[in-house]
């Protein structure tokens, strides 16, 4: 999702200059406000020591009659300086995006940027293929016996008419796959345990972190391994299968189906709706 040129937003400089017009204005505003704000109340305190200085009856009538216009305005003033400091909180928030927007674009231009477009592609299929399999697993209550590569290299030789070696390709396809796979995953798992880390750790807490997070990577690794035994070619699930032990396998399996259907729908139902919400930003 964030390496296909498919789902990169589409931003001009005229967009950027934009937003960081409306957000210069927006600030403005805001110090224009703030300076009235400082006026009022420099004005009232002045008010009061000449009120002060008069004192008798006609200094407590005009204490309350100039007190309660200033005291209106000030409220006035401080409501109208806040929803211009949320507005130009959102325009910030969208100019930072803009400016992500705009690098995705650029770097989608290199040989690197097309490459990751390129495999973006390759697992969206995959994806696809996964979510498919997956439904029909839980709907018919049955685990794969054939892992994904081999059935494609199966289906090219029997459809398509493709002559190659089944059992060699699939076995050195399959093991990059999963390569691939462990490594993205193990990556993604990391950055995300990372950021999770700098948001809570304290120098109280910090051992204790880092006790939990090695505990669940290890948790996560063990997983992977389980769940991975699934796209290795059969006469290799057997070695996985003897070190994991007598697991009931298909029970993780399932879940792991319904898991991972739930979470792709999700994912995908919170995307549609951020890429609906997007040109919605463009033209408030």
């Amino acid at each position: 999702y964030t390496s296909m040129f498919y789902f990169i937003r589409a931003v001009t400089e005229t967009d950027v200059q934009n937003i960081e017009k409306r957000l210069m204005q927006t600030m403005d505003m805001i110090l224009m406000k703030k300076k009235r704000i400082a006026l009022a109340r420099q004005e009232r305190l002045k008010q009061a020591t000449i009120n002060k200085s008069q004192g008798g009856l006609w200094g407590m009538i005009s204490k309350v009659t100039s007190g309660s216009g200033s005291s209106e305005n000030m409220s006035m003033l401080k409501q109208e300086t806040e929803a211009y400091e949320e507005l130009a909180k959102q325009l910030f928030l969208e100019s930072v995006d803009l400016h992500n927007a705009q690098e995705r674009i650029a770097y989608s231009k290199t040989f690197k940027g097309k490459y990751f477009n390129f495999l973006g592609y390759f697992f969206s299929i995959y994806c696809v293929w996964k979510i498919l399999i997956s439904t029909i697993n839980i709907i018919f209550d049955r685990v794969g016996k054939v892992d994904p590569v081999t059935r494609g290299i199966e289906i090219a030789v029997n459809y398509i008419g493709i002559q190659f070696d089944v059992k060699f390709w699939s076995q050195q396809i399959s093991f990059l796959l999963i390569g691939i796979i462990i490594v993205t995953s193990i990556r993604g798992l990391l950055i995300t345990l990372t950021r999770f880390f700098y948001a809570i750790a304290s120098s109280k807490s910090s051992n204790v972190i880092v006790l939990c997070l090695a505990q669940l990577m290890g948790m996560y690794f063990v997983s992977s391994v389980l769940l991975i035994r699934m796209n290795m070619p059969q006469e290799y699930r057997s070695i996985i299968t003897e070190v994991l032990g007598d697991l009931q396998f298909n029970f993780y399996h399932r879940w792991f189906d319904v898991i991972f259907l739930v979470s792709a729908l999700s994912s995908i139902g919170f995307l549609y709706i951020a890429h609906k919400q997007a040109p919605e930003k463009n033209g408030y």
